[in-house]
């Protein structure tokens, strides 16, 4: 039998056939033993062969198929196994607050280059545009300027005030999309507003810290009823890049493109060398110094936590 991953809880998987029927069913004992380094080696989005398992209402997943993408990140800043976040997907919706808990233009840019290198299109949805007043819109408004500017579609939403939900759901038709972000940015209040019946738990912010505290524990891809799934994932504190070898970063930094191979020396890092084109577009502006930042912490390896 086939069918696809709808929920993981790391032991257990819920498998969704082509009759709809959702089936809960565990691994194959093989796929323990093929020194997988990923923490997950099966994820939600993966299309799966399985086989009833006698005299049982559950299944066993023997195969899994070719993936067309993944998004994927270290388990922890520590750890040198991998997470896979999901797969098969048609666009990531990376949802941002600059404030209530902010997300730093650092951690926007790790997750926008990971999706960048498995050619995933990025959509950035700057959250609880209602709260955002003064020079908070100000930034917010200049954030979605700069990104723009670069080529990325950018939405500014509110489940308060309305502002985007509809923008939003033409976003989301007909596509399989992935939901990330830190916790406490309205992920799982966002689904509810553009899917009722869903009816996700929320928690509010901590009043102590101003972050987000966890409510979705398990990746879970929900039917949108207006066509398309999404992929709401639990918050993500930092994201960790795997196998990005220095020398590719800046072919994943879309400014940065059209200028590679422009520098005085071909394996130019464009950190400190003479005769840089990346960093004289940063000088002149035609770089913004706050991507460069981020792609000078890349290739040093500096995790973004914030």
């Amino acid at each position: 039998m086939k069918g696809t991953v709808v929920k993981s809880t790391g032991s257990w998987y819920l498998v969704k056939t082509e009759s709809e029927k959702v089936i809960p069913c565990r691994l194959k004992g093989k796929f323990r033993l093929k020194g997988i380094k990923h923490t997950n080696p099966v994820t939600v989005g993966d299309k799966v062969e399985f086989e009833m398992e006698p005299e049982s209402e559950n299944g066993v997943i023997h195969s899994i198929q070719d993936r067309k993408n993944y998004i994927i990140r270290k388990a922890n800043n520590l750890s040198k196994q991998t997470h896979i976040i999901a797969s098969n997907l048609d666009q990531t919706l990376l949802i941002a607050t600059l404030a209530y808990p902010r997300t730093s233009l650092g951690f926007m840019d790790r997750f926008i280059i990971t999706s960048e290198a498995y050619h995933i299109p990025t959509i950035l949805v700057f959250n609880k545009s209602d709260l955002m007043k003064g020079e908070a819109e100000f930034a917010v408004d200049e954030t979605i300027k700069l990104y723009e500017g670069i080529g990325y579609k950018c939405l500014k939403t509110s489940t308060v005030s309305g502002e985007g939900i509809e923008d939003l759901k033409l976003l989301l038709k007909d596509k399989v999309s992935l939901l990330s972000g830190h916790s406490g940015v309205g992920k799982s209040t966002l689904l509810n507003h553009i899917e009722p019946d869903l009816e996700i738990k929320t928690k509010a912010i901590s009043t102590y810290s101003l972050k987000g505290q966890h409510t979705t524990t398990f990746a879970e891809m929900h039917p949108l009823s207006f066509g398309g799934s999404i992929i709401d994932t639990p918050g993500i504190r930092e994201f960790g890049l795997v196998d990005f070898d220095n020398a590719e970063v800046s072919h994943y930094f879309k400014e940065m493109q059209p200028l590679i191979g422009q520098c005085k020396y071909n394996n130019c890092q464009h950190v400190n060398e003479p005769g840089c084109a990346i960093q004289k577009a940063v000088s002149e502006g035609r770089i913004s110094e706050e991507r460069f930042s981020s792609y000078l912490s890349i290739i040093s390896n500096v995790d973004i936590y914030e």
